[in-house]
């Protein structure tokens, strides 16, 4: 049949199919056509069929208890971010926790006191783990040069710590290799770095309707291992605006997590960079922690750090606490030694904080020293 005949006859189907329906003597059969020549009921055969209704009634709900990888930072069976500025020590300090992990060791240990039990602070609770393997992704650092000497470094144990080769094919957050993975080696970490690299090339980060599905196939990974997932993510360039709308892409990324952190580096301190708790959907915030990353001495966990997401990104206070906490000291030791006691109270009534007071203690590497039964402070 010549091209033009059929197009003449698709269309006279049409019309007559309009007539038809116009007059209501459309048998149930004949076929709906639209302008194009389509016909519409076999595209409607392709929908998907509505789900049928199942409600779940609260009463035969069970009450679960959330465990914790690292109370109150990182949750089981739930999406952890942690964001920073490129540079600022993220993959460092998480390979860091990584070594701890697969050795069962505390992860968090006191950077801030010199004198054991005799003299306390407020401490972050020391935490002790059996070990466990991980899984970590990268998709910036080379595994040879840059990720085995870090952890060789942090004396993790290496045969814990497994990699999806992903050579031939890269690995995308929809990938089934990745919950293969978690089956098979029965990881209760898992590690993606960075977030942006494992999205695939179709995602466009910045729409909500494509991230959500992503964010939510990777939430229920980890609910039904149990397993605890770090996404690290980089931040934008939007100075101006508060730390939860800092990080890269659409917010649906902080909304799928359950606990977000930051971290940043401590303007007056180079050296030094800051943990900040910026979203804790589980658990009370956890107070700001401070790490040493030098390249001579390498990474130390220093301890509490008296400064909030917010004045770490903007500037504002950034050291200056420490600063003046280091200044008033000084003041106070400059004629000698004097007693903790007084020292710690008239710290308190200028407003410094115990923790800030003692990470200044450090910073000048003041000494203790034992005074009948009191301990006493002077400058070395």
């Amino acid at each position: 049949m010549p091209l033009s005949v059929g197009k003449h006859l698709k269309a006279q189907t049409w019309q007559n199919t309009r007539q038809s329906n116009s007059m209501g003597i459309l048998p149930e059969s004949h076929p709906t056509f639209n302008r194009k020549g389509e016909n519409l009921e076999r595209n409607y055969d392709k929908r998907k069929p509505e789900p049928a209704l199942k409600l779940i009634n609260m009463e035969t709900v069970e009450v679960e208890q959330i465990e914790w990888l690292l109370y109150p930072f990182i949750p089981y069976g739930k999406l952890t971010i942690i964001q920073g500025d490129p540079g600022e020590g993220k993959t460092t300090m998480v390979l860091q926790i990584i070594a701890k992990l697969t050795k069962g060791e505390e992860v968090f240990t006191d950077g801030g006191n010199d004198n054991g039990s005799e003299e306390k602070e407020d401490e972050v609770p020391a935490q002790k783990y059996e070990p466990v393997n991980v899984i970590y992704q990268t998709a910036e650092d080379g595994l040879g040069d840059t990720i085995k000497p870090r952890l060789l470094a942090a004396g993790a144990d290496c045969s814990r710590v497994l990699v999806i080769d992903d050579r031939e094919q890269p690995l995308t957050l929809q990938d089934c290799r990745l919950e293969e993975a978690i089956v098979r080696t029965k990881a209760r970490l898992v590690v993606l770095d960075p977030l942006q690299g494992f999205l695939g090339a179709d995602v466009d980060m910045h729409r909500a309707n494509e991230i959500r599905p992503l964010m939510k196939r990777v939430s229920e990974l980890a609910e039904k291992y149990h397993c605890a997932i770090i996404l690290i993510g980089h931040m934008n360039k939007n100075s101006g605006v508060k730390s939860s709308y800092r990080g890269l892409g659409s917010i649906d990324f902080q909304a799928a997590a359950r606990s977000v952190l930051l971290i940043g580096r401590v303007k007056d301190e180079p050296d030094i960079r800051v943990v900040c708790h910026i979203k804790s959907s589980l658990a009370p915030e956890g107070k700001s922690i401070a790490f040493r990353l030098d390249k001579e001495t390498g990474f130390e966990w220093i301890g509490e750090y008296d400064v909030n997401a917010d004045e770490l990104l903007s500037g504002d206070n950034r050291g200056s606490k420490l600063k003046a906490a280091a200044e008033f000291l000084e003041e106070m030791l400059e004629d000698g030694q004097v007693l903790q006691k007084e020292i710690e109270e008239a710290a308190q009534s200028r407003g410094i904080k115990s923790k800030t007071l003692w990470n200044a203690k450090k910073k000048l590497n003041v000494k203790s020293v034992k005074v009948g039964s009191q301990w006493a402070w002077e400058l070395p």
